[in-house]
């Protein structure tokens, strides 16, 4: 009865700490405002959450046509949330409510808004089971509870979940990891730690990377200091663990498995900056945005009489252990995959020093005058030190002043308890420190909102212009209503919002996210150097103003602000119009479904430009392992030669290019222009020799622009590809600098070729897409060879002609394709996640086999507590 009572009330207070420590955002959330960041806050979290929210209480777990040019979702958002335990959780609670009428469809403005509800639950979630976790470590309940909330509340928390709300979810199984490591050396349990492998792994492969290096370092340190005289051998801990490691790696597989396949998938330039062993710059005691070591904290560790208790000297070394690695922006790297230092861990020093704390107050009792003052008067210098060597710190600040006056605070009931030792001072203390947790807390968000511009996260922002408007939505609606086909594309975001399309609802030609189809970023990057207007990685959008691609891959109308003319692609014409927004239509769209009998090598295609190979895949399909059945690869001459070039201040020599005015280059101007010229296309190698300058290139009216040479989001892709429409001068502008500039090349398209495509291309409108199914009936009266779809090739997809499955191919570079029969064709795709049927045989094994482990553990374990209860019940002779 005790236990259930003590259970009820660490559930309410919990939940009572996690509302207090929420003040802040709860005001603004009341306000319309939203603990959600204004960058990947608004265009990956809640995104993300609104597409899967969608996709799984429509049945549709896996793949979705509206994920940048259509991707699995299930293993590339695996990095997110489509294996996010809160999130599935959240999800569940949601289409409940919903069903019952009780809240509308969720929309961005829903999911914004219960970011901060759902941020009070996890709270309260982590709260009760990192007090389970220094309890089980021998805590009392009060001390272990004010522990958990120096771990639960500290400043890495609101960090993460304000602006990468799925951070936040690894904290909740650290402590179940601890746990599940104390189990098996105390009592050879086995079970918590099967449980919380399972959990870490499936939820987020990232974190739990993170999270196993955190059990790894606490499971040395384990073997080196025991904490009770009663542990099993070493080396059955070590059994046991990778036993019971292996088989919660097995029950995760169903999640873990595609989600690495996808990270395995993935392109991002590797980090190729040095990066420092150590940089002590980070005041932790004062401004650190990434962890605030407690006055308290210090205390206890300046308190040597504390290090004669086991438990508290293993929380203590590692505190201090974590301490030096938060120093180290190598050590940062290595958490990070060894790529760019990311300082996303720290909440593992906080876990310890919530341990510290919890160990401590439970000892504080045991703490003599002599060993407080000496501790004081530590702490206070070591306050000093970090205050007086910190010159961004004002002498007479909030930062300073408030920080000074916890510490005092803290430094004074401590000391009050030891000399009164009653229990209002034991009260006052406990208090004092969760207090000091909640007024630090509240003050986090302060900070973050304002200065991370939290607080332009409302709800007039989200249904503006500038994210979601209305106009917008109006005409996105009028498209629709002129269409009957599914599959059609439209070619618009907002500036610089990727993930636009995902927020207004429509299949469309750009996409955000830290894990994407490596072949489509091939695609855009090296195979048709396509230009999206900004270079970043983790993304891609738009097709280059390329008329060519956008016929291929179902681009057929596209969207703009009413006085950006610059970048429409030939073929496009205006078909609606609204005060600030027009619609433009493709005249040259080709059908979803294209067969062909012109195959192309794509060795034989390596040397091709990007112009031949927009031509090769237009007459014909491009394949990475077939026997070439086309004549001859398309041609497209360079023709500079046929131009003369002209500096405008700057000076070429030896493909060094310098501007010596605000802005200048070189102008092509173009002698003998061929009348069926529609377009150019310009392309050229580009350095800035700047090392941390960003610059806008200009090309006639067209603009991108380029990352500085220091930046994490440059793609070093400088080879360029530029459509320009016909014209007598072709201009190449940059900023003033010193930049390289070779391979200057150009090319001119007449469309011949795309107008031929339209003509004889045949439509098949017998098609159906359900889920992660396509079926196509296509009869083959041509005898074509080879079927080319603009779904992006990954791995997952199956296909089955006439019920016998056939192999599907790479074609056009990150396209699906395969050979079809003459006559009727009977076609059925099918996407699955990366290994997804092995993976889910592999969880019901691993599953049935922890379970039999788990029984015959406590067999043996019921077994013996008989055999000593029998020992101990003979009488002595």
């Amino acid at each position: 009865m005790n236990k259930k009572r003590d259970f009820l009330i660490l559930i309410i207070a919990s939940l009572t700490l996690a509302v207090l420590a929420h003040l802040f955002f709860l005001k603004e959330w009341i306000e319309g405002q939203y603990m959600v960041g204004p960058n990947d806050g608004l265009q990956q979290m809640v995104t993300f959450k609104k597409l899967l929210y969608e996709q799984y209480t429509s049945g549709s777990f896996f793949y979705s046509y509206s994920f940048g040019l259509g991707g699995g979702t299930y293993s590339q958002l695996a990095f997110y949330f489509s294996t996010s335990l809160v999130f599935i959780l959240t999800t569940a609670v949601t289409f409940l409510l919903e069903s019952l009428h009780l809240i509308g469809r969720p929309d961005i403005v829903f999911w914004a808004k219960a970011a901060v509800l759902i941020s009070v639950c996890r709270m309260t979630l982590i709260l009760c089971l990192t007090t389970y976790v220094f309890r089980y470590m021998k805590s009392r309940w009060l001390a272990a509870f004010v522990g958990a909330s120096v771990y639960s509340l500290s400043v890495i928390y609101y960090r993460h979940v304000t602006y990468w709300e799925f951070f936040a979810d690894a904290m909740i199984w650290v402590p179940l990891l601890v746990l599940g490591i104390e189990k098996i050396m105390r009592e050879a349990k086995v079970g918590w730690f099967i449980f919380a492998v399972a959990l870490t792994l499936f939820n987020n492969f990232y974190f739990a990377y993170v999270s196993f290096i955190f059990i790894l370092i606490y499971f040395a340190f384990r073997l080196m200091i025991r904490l009770d005289a009663n542990e099993v051998s070493r080396w059955r801990q070590f059994k046991l663990v990778v036993i019971s490691g292996l088989t919660g790696s097995g029950i995760s597989a169903v999640g873990f498995i595609p989600a690495i396949y996808s990270f395995l998938n993935n392109h991002r330039p590797a980090y190729s900056f040095p990066i420092e062993i150590v940089d002590f710059s980070d005041n932790i005691l004062f401004t650190s945005r990434l962890v605030i070591v407690p006055a308290l904290f210090l205390l206890f560790i300046f308190t040597f009489s504390l290090y004669k208790i086991v438990t508290f000297g293993l929380f203590a070394l590692l505190s201090v252990f974590f301490i030096l690695l938060h120093f180290s922006p190598l050590v940062a790297s290595a958490f990070n995959g060894f790529s760019a230092p990311q300082y996303r861990w720290e909440y593992l020093l906080s876990f310890t020093i919530g341990g510290v704390v919890s160990i401590g107050l439970q000892y504080v009792n045991k703490i003599s005058k002599k060993n407080v003052i000496i501790a004081c008067i530590m702490v206070i210098a070591t306050y000093l030190v970090f205050f007086f060597t910190d010159r961004t710190i004002e002498f007479i600040s909030t930062e300073s002043i408030g920080t000074f006056l916890i510490m005092i605070l803290i430094l004074t009931l401590v000391i009050g308890f030891i000399w009164r030792g009653n229990k209002t001072w034991y009260f006052c203390l406990h208090a004092g420190v969760l207090l000091t947790c909640i007024v630090i807390a509240n003050l986090t968000q302060y900070v973050i909102s304002e200065m991370g511009n939290v607080h332009k996260v409302s709800q007039s922002y989200l249904q503006s212009d500038d994210y979601n408007g209305e106009e917008q939505r109006n005409l996105l609606q009028k498209i629709e209503d002129r269409e009957s086909s599914p599959f059609y594309r439209i070619d618009w975001k907002i500036g610089y919002l990727n993930n636009t399309p995902i927020v207004q609802d429509f299949n469309g030609m750009s996409v955000y996210s830290s894990i994407l189809n490596r072949h489509l970023l091939f695609f855009y990057l090296y195979d048709l150097n396509i230009n999206t207007g900004r270079e970043s990685v983790s993304r891609y959008a738009t097709l280059g103003s390329r008329a060519n691609l956008y016929s291929l891959l179902q681009g057929k109308y596209m969207m703009k602000e009413k006085d950006d003319t610059a970048k429409i692609p030939y073929g496009f014409k205006e078909i609606l119009k609204l005060e600030n927004y027009v619609v433009y239509k493709n005249t040259n769209v080709l059908p979803f479904v294209r067969t062909t009998n012109q195959v192309y090598a794509e060795e034989d295609m390596e040397d091709a430009n990007a112009l031949e190979r927009e031509q090769a895949m237009l007459e014909g399909v491009i394949v990475e392992n077939m026997n070439p059945t086309a004549n001859e690869i398309p041609d497209a001459p360079n023709i500079l030669d046929k131009t003369s070039m002209e500096m405008v201040d700057a000076s070429f020599e030896n493909n060094k290019l310098s501007v010596s005015g605000k802005k200048g280059g070189i102008d092509l101007v173009i002698n003998a222009p061929d009348k069926d010229t529609k377009d150019y296309y310009v392309s050229f190698h580009l350095e800035n020799l700047a090392k941390s300058q960003g610059f806008a290139l200009k090309v006639n009216d067209y603009r991108a622009t380029r990352k500085h040479n220091q930046s994490l989001y440059k793609t070093n892709v400088d080879d360029l590809t530029i459509r320009v429409p016909k014209a007598d001068k072709i201009s190449i502008r940059v900023p003033k600098g010193e930049y390289i500039l070779k391979d200057l090349k150009l090319f001119s398209e007449s469309y011949t070729t795309l107008e031929t495509a339209k003509k004889n291309a045949t439509r098949t409108d017998q098609l159906n897409w359900k889920n992660n199914k396509l079926t196509i009936n296509y009869n083959n009266q041509d005898n074509n060879r080879y079927m080319m779809l603009p779904i992006p090739y990954e791995r997952g997809w199956q296909v089955r002609i006439n019920n016998k499955k056939q192999p599907l191919e790479k074609v056009n570079y990150a396209f699906v394709g395969f050979p079809i029969k003459k006559g009727m064709n009977d076609i059925q795709l099918q996407y699955y996640p990366p290994f997804f049927k092995i993976s889910l045989i592999l969880t019901i094994v691993s599953t049935l086999l922890a379970i039999l482990i788990i029984k015959r553990q406590r067999l043996r374990l019921f077994s013996q507590k008989r055999l000593n209860s029998k020992d101990t019940a003979k009488p002595k002779e």
